[in-house]
């Protein structure tokens, strides 16, 4: 006969965790929910059944784990909560087997193994591992033999990617590889499964593209283009993450940017010469959703997403309040605006300019615009 409680234990904190995995496994996988929920169950019910807790103790904690689920879900919501808006589609052939379609994996990203993974899903697909130097030169190749280019690695090298699908007419296709994918992500593939079920089914958008320009020199940018701060920032993680990997370097190259005495860029913007420690150009609207990092929902609504960080004593306290400002159109150290075209005047030589993680040079005056609807590129439609 199992022993009655003495005290009690309220709540239950074995079925407020048991509650709690249950109820985040279900809102992400249903059929997975349906596997672990009775297992939840019966570590709830073993607490009675064992005389550890009251029934009230159980039916407390269960309550409580399913209220922080929900918490949590609201707080960092998954992509697949927010509906994307209906896109232009665009008409592109069906590869049921991946016969027309090249696609180049840049090795150094870990993305050789995903890469393999789509030719099983795809047989007829032909895939070509190189490393970073040769992307470049490969996808030029690939292009002048593929019906449909694809590219598998990070940010970085889906950009070189669009480059050469823009300049020869074809559609792109991308499979996230890198450690940052933000526009696969924000396009909505996530994985081989989603790009082999849109290029199967011929499912394809088109989508805007960034440019921008200083003297002769002219680039495209995918996600965003940055002047001040972060492309310090980038350079230094980049001159770490060798060493010490991605993230690790990343934390070490905010430290380092941050506590180092500088002075904020100068540049003239919307017709008044300011000090500037950011300012950050997206391609297309970037919406905050609870405390996750801002995504996009629409890549062809036309909009550059402008976030400037006013300058000030020390860029910490400003880059700080402008973070927590977050979808706040004005605050005293930052600023929101959407445009179409933007341009920056009396920029300093030797100013930075990152854009889609990469580096450059800029000076004098540095145009951003918009190429509406330039791209196109494949995506899962069905469900949308």
């Amino acid at each position: 006969m199992p022993r009655r409680p003495i005290t009690t234990s309220f709540p239950s904190g074995h079925a407020a965790s048991a509650a709690a995995f249950a109820v985040g496994v279900t809102l992400e996988s249903p059929a997975w929910g349906a596997v672990v929920t009775p297992v939840a169950a019966s570590v709830a019910l073993s607490r009675v059944s064992t005389g550890e807790h009251f029934p009230s103790d159980v039916l407390a904690g269960a309550a409580l784990g399913v209220g922080a689920a929900f918490a949590v879900r609201g707080l960092v919501p998954t992509r697949g909560q927010a509906t994307p808006p209906a896109r232009p589609r665009a008409e592109v052939p069906a590869l049921l087997e991946g016969e027309g379609l090249v696609l180049v994996a840049n090795t150094a990203s870990g993305s050789a193994e995903r890469a393999r993974a789509l030719r099983d899903a795809l047989p007829r697909a032909e895939i070509v591992e190189c490393p970073p130097e040769d992307v470049p030169a490969e996808l030029e190749k690939a292009a002048s033999r593929a019906r449909v280019l694809g590219v598998c690695g990070g940010d970085g090298t889906v950009n070189t990617a669009a480059r050469v699908a823009l300049r020869s007419g074809l559609p792109l296709a991308v499979l996230p590889g890198g450690t940052l994918n933000h526009f696969a992500y924000d396009l909505g593939v996530e994985d081989v499964r989603d790009l082999a079920r849109a290029l199967r089914q011929g499912d394809a958008v088109r989508v805007d593209v960034g440019r921008y320009s200083c003297g002769g020199e002219q680039g495209l940018f995918l996600n965003t283009c940055s002047v001040g701060v972060y492309p310090e920032l980038v350079r230094e993680r980049e001159r770490w993450s060798h060493r010490i990997g991605g993230w690790p370097a990343g934390v070490l190259a905010a430290l380092r940017v941050l506590r180092a005495d500088r002075h904020p860029l100068e540049a003239e913007f919307q017709g008044r010469t300011r000090p500037l420690w950011l300012l950050f150009a997206g391609n297309g609207t970037y919406h905050r959703m609870g405390l996750a990092s801002g995504r996009r929902l629409d890549l062809a609504d036309g909009q550059l997403d402008v976030r400037v960080v006013h300058g000030g004593r020390r860029p910490a306290a400003r880059l700080l309040a402008a973070a927590l400002a977050g979808p706040l159109t004005r605050s005293p150290a930052h600023a929101a605006v959407q445009v179409g075209r933007l341009r920056l005047d009396h920029v300093a030589p030797g100013t930075l300019l990152a854009y889609d993680g990469e580096v450059t040079e800029v000076e004098g005056r540095v145009e951003l615009e918009k190429l509406p609807e330039a791209l196109t590129v494949y995506r899962p439609i069905t469900g949308y």
